[in-house]
């Protein structure tokens, strides 16, 4: 069925209903725009009590004419007690919800991404893990587009779903990066291709324990059937096998092609691309396609990103490593002695076996921020370490340690939120500070 008679015929299902969308971001604002194109009555709600009346002219002209409304604030069982729909921004944990949802049917919640899933027609690969999600969403996408197939690269990074469905001009594929978050009360979403890249200790500040996390991230396998594909990693393939996890054709990896891409350093991307190769096979890519796309394929900004040599010392920028497994991908990819940076908001893992990862690579470590009182205990033992109260003081004493032909390398580990925004701007904080030294002829310090 065309995707716009769908769309069409769904107007009748929609009409005058109350929808409530949680979050106020890029995707709740997307997921506004489309439900009041199916003709719902739309409630807008956020948390942050100081958001401002002009959030809703992002979404309509005339959001009174619309029947959009917007309350921010403390959420309370009022705003979802006459909701016939509830769609959650990728960044709204439910369970954070939980007592304002009580007495809501769990069926009438769900996340933006399942909600504009039910509108497509159009083939999905689906890509989760706890580490390497954006880079291999957009390699997967670059062979797809290298090859000549149109292709919208989104979900939980760049446009939401919801604004896709507003385009005019429907794709032959589309590659969506998904979290835990999204996939935590998934029921319904049913990719062509699925992947779980990998997966470690991470948002245990959300997550009850491990079991609750691979559960939320195992929802993506839960409707494919014999027509669809399922990829995981080799080493997952026992456990994921006693579960029946899928009933979708099964293709286990392991890093073991030769691609060349000197855009993506490192075993952990040699990983990602053996993944990527797996994903595209289904829509007709030959090996000779994507072995050219993949070396043509730069890495993303923020992700083990050389910013600058300064005094004979590389500064490189992977502060998108936001887990314990990216820090140590990260190291284990650098062939030059390493003055580590960590620093943030601490979402779980285990720090002895981080220790043990980048023992004899890394020659002393710069904390700043928060999570000193978690890193601190494990790390000073077995490294040199000092603390700082933020990440230009941190640098600049790993500097004045660092001797030529050293690496100061940004892979905090950790959430960016006692700080910064988000990962991007600690990134180019840090790269301010890399070009500042740079800029004044600054030496090593040994």
């Amino acid at each position: 069925m065309d995707r716009k008679v769908r769309i069409f015929q769904s107007l009748k299902i929609f009409q005058s209903k109350q929808a409530v969308v949680v979050g106020a971001g890029v995707s709740g604002l997307a997921a506004c725009r489309f439900l009041l194109t199916l003709g719902a009555r739309v409630r807008l709600v956020d948390a942050k009590p100081d958001l401002p009346a002009e959030t809703l002219l992002k979404v309509h002209a005339d959001p009174a004419s619309a029947g959009l409304t917007l309350e921010a604030g403390p959420h309370t069982p009022a705003q979802f007690a006459d909701a016939d729909l509830i769609v959650l921004s990728p960044g709204v944990p439910v369970k954070k919800l939980a007592h304002v949802l009580a007495d809501v049917a769990p069926e009438r919640v769900v996340a933006e991404m399942e909600f504009a899933s039910w509108f497509l027609d159009e083939p999905v690969i689906a890509i989760t893990g706890t580490n390497g999600k954006t880079t291999t969403t957009t390699l997967v996408g670059h062979i797809l587009r290298h090859a000549g197939l149109s292709t919208f690269v989104g979900g939980n990074i760049g446009t939401p779903l919801c604004d896709y469905l507003l385009g005019d001009a429907p794709v032959d594929a589309l590659v969506i990066e998904i979290s835990s978050f999204q996939l935590q009360n998934c029921r319904t979403f049913k990719p062509r291709v699925a992947a779980l890249l990998n997966f470690s200790a991470n948002h245990l500040d959300y997550h009850a324990d491990m079991e609750e996390y691979l559960s939320a991230k195992l929802n993506l396998f839960a409707q494919q059937d014999h027509a669809c594909l399922a990829i995981a990693p080799a080493a997952m393939r026992e456990e994921l096998e006693a579960r029946h996890f899928s009933r979708a054709r099964r293709e286990y990896y392991r890093a073991d092609t030769d691609f060349a891409c000197p855009g993506l350093p490192g075993e952990h991307n040699r990983e990602n691309i053996a993944a990527a190769w797996r994903m595209v096979q289904p829509f007709g890519i030959t090996e000779r396609q994507a072995r050219e796309a993949i070396a043509a394929f730069n890495a993303l900004p923020h992700r083990i990103e050389p910013v600058c040599e300064a005094g004979g010392v590389l500064f490189v920028d992977d502060s998108k490593a936001t887990t314990l497994e990216s820090v140590a991908a990260a190291v284990a990819s650098m062939d030059r002695p390493v003055r580590l940076l960590l620093g943030g908001v601490f979402k779980g893992g285990d720090m002895a076996e981080l220790a043990g990862k980048i023992a004899g690579k890394v020659l002393s470590i710069g904390l700043f921020g928060a999570a000193r009182e978690v890193f601190e205990p494990v790390l000073a033992p077995l490294f040199p370490v000092s603390w700082d109260a933020t990440l230009e003081a941190a640098v600049r004493r790993q500097f004045g340690l660092a001797r030529k032909g050293d690496v100061i390398l940004l892979s905090p580990g950790t959430a960016s939120f006692d700080a910064y925004k988000g990962y991007a701007e600690r990134g180019r904080d840090f790269a301010r500070v890399a070009r500042a030294l740079l800029d004044t002829g600054a030496e090593a310090g040994r």
